[in-house]
C-alpha cells in the first residue's frame, strides 16, 4: 500500500508535467503559456507591432530573430490579458480588428521610441554627435529649398550622417510608410489620412518666356493668350503637369504641350533658347532667371504651391530629425495633429 506522502508527490509531479505540455502547445487558455509570457508587455507589444507592420508572423519572427511559435504565443498572451481580439487571419494576410487598430496606434510610437531610446538619450546628453537622418524630397526641393537648411544643419551637427533621398511624391510616401525615411519635405496636392503635412513656404505660379517672345510685352497675360503657344512641362506623372491640365480644362481653354521634360533647370534653359514657354513654380526662379527670361505671375489662374514637412502620423521622430525640423520652423511639431496616429496606408 502506497503512503499518502508518496501519492501526493506523484500528483504534484503529474500536474507539473501537464503544465509544461500545455505551455509548449501554446493554446489560448493554457496556464503554462500565460505564466511564461505574462509580465513582459514590451515584448508582446513589439511582436504585435512587427506583425502588423510586416504583415505575417513569419516576417515578424525573422525581423525579431524569434521563432514563429514564440511570436504567436506573445500575441495570444497579449489578447488574453487585454480581453480582446486584436488580429484576424485571412489566408496569408493578417488584418487588424477595431481594437487592434486602436492598440497599434498607441503602441507603435512607444515601441519605436523604446528602440531608439539609447541613441536619443545620448543625443540629449551629449548633443547630436552621431546618428543618421534620411529626408525624402523631390529634385526642386533639394535644389532650391533645402541647401541653406542643410548648410546650417551640417554646421550645427557635423557628425550626423545626412541622406537626401531624391524621389517623387508617391515614392516619398512609400519611404515614410516603410520607415525608410524620417520625414519628407515637399509639396502635396492630396494628403492621405495616415499622413500629416505642415506647410511652411508658399510660392506663386509663374509663366516664363524668352525676352523676345510676343507675350513678353504684355504685363497681364491670360490663358487665352497662352493657348496658341507650345508649353514645356514636366512629365505627366508629376503634379505640375496635372495641375496645368486641370486649370486649362476647367476654363475650357485649349492648350498643347510642345516638349515634356523633367527638371526646372532644363525647362528654364529650353525656354531661354526659344523652344517654348512654361508655367513653373516660383521656388525655382532666381535672380539670374529674371535677367534672361520674362517672368509673369499667374496666381489669378493657378493656385500657390506650398512646401512643408510631410510625415507619417504617429511617427516617433529621432532627435536628429527634430533638430532639422526645428531649423525649418521652430515648434512646427508641437501641434497635436502631427503626432496623432492615422490609418495605415499598408
Amino acid at each position: 500500500m502506497k503512503k499518502p506522502t508518496e501519492t501526493l508527490n506523484k500528483a504534484k509531479k503529474s500536474r507539473r508535467s501537464a503544465a509544461k505540455k500545455q505551455g509548449a502547445g501554446g493554446h489560448a487558455g493554457d496556464a503554462g503559456s500565460r505564466f511564461y509570457y505574462k509580465g513582459n508587455r514590451h515584448k508582446q507589444l513589439r511582436a504585435f507591432v512587427s506583425v502588423v507592420k510586416l504583415g505575417t508572423l513569419t516576417r515578424a519572427a525573422e525581423a525579431l530573430y524569434l521563432s514563429q511559435p514564440t511570436i504567436s504565443l506573445q500575441l495570444q498572451a497579449l489578447e488574453r490579458e487585454l480581453g480582446v481580439s486584436l488580429l484576424e487571419r485571412r489566408r496569408r494576410r493578417i488584418n487588424l480588428t477595431d481594437a487592434g487598430e486602436a492598440l497599434y496606434e498607441l503602441a507603435r510610437p512607444l515601441v519605436e521610441g523604446w528602440d531608439t531610446l539609447d541613441r536619443d538619450f545620448q543625443a540629449r546628453v551629449k548633443g547630436l554627435q552621431a546618428g543618421r537622418l534620411t529626408i525624402a524630397a523631390g529634385t526642386s526641393t533639394i535644389q532650391y529649398l533645402l541647401p541653406e537648411l542643410v548648410r546650417r544643419y551640417r554646421e550645427q551637427h557635423p557628425a550626423v550622417q545626412l541622406q537626401l533621398a531624391n524621389v517623387t511624391g508617391k515614392d516619398g510616401l512609400a519611404l515614410l510608410r516603410a520607415d525608410e525615411a524620417d520625414f519628407a519635405v515637399g509639396s502635396m496636392l492630396d494628403v492621405p489620412n495616415d499622413i500629416a503635412w505642415a506647410p511652411v513656404q508658399h510660392y506663386d505660379p509663374m509663366l516664363i518666356l524668352p525676352p523676345d517672345h510676343p507675350l513678353a510685352a504684355k504685363e497681364r497675360i491670360t490663358l487665352e493668350d497662352i493657348s496658341p503657344y507650345g508649353l514645356i512641362l514636366p512629365p505627366q506623372r508629376l503634379s505640375t503637369y496635372r495641375l496645368v491640365d486641370l486649370v486649362f480644362q476647367q476654363r475650357q481653354v485649349p492648350y498643347h504641350v510642345a516638349i515634356e521634360v523633367g527638371g526646372w533647370d532644363v525647362i528654364k534653359e529650353y525656354v531661354a533658347m526659344g523652344l517654348g514657354i512654361s508655367i513653373v513654380t516660383g521656388i525655382c526662379i532666381t535672380a539670374t532667371d529674371h535677367a534672361r527670361l520674362a517672368v509673369r505671375n499667374m496666381k489669378q489662374y493657378f493656385p500657390q504651391r506650398s512646401y512643408g514637412v510631410v510625415m507619417r502620423k504617429g511617427k516617433f521622430l529621432s532627435a536628429e530629425a527634430r533638430a532639422f525640423v526645428d531649423l525649418i520652423r521652430p515648434g512646427l511639431l508641437t501641434h497635436r495633429d502631427y503626432d496623432e496616429p492615422g490609418h495605415s496606408g499598408r
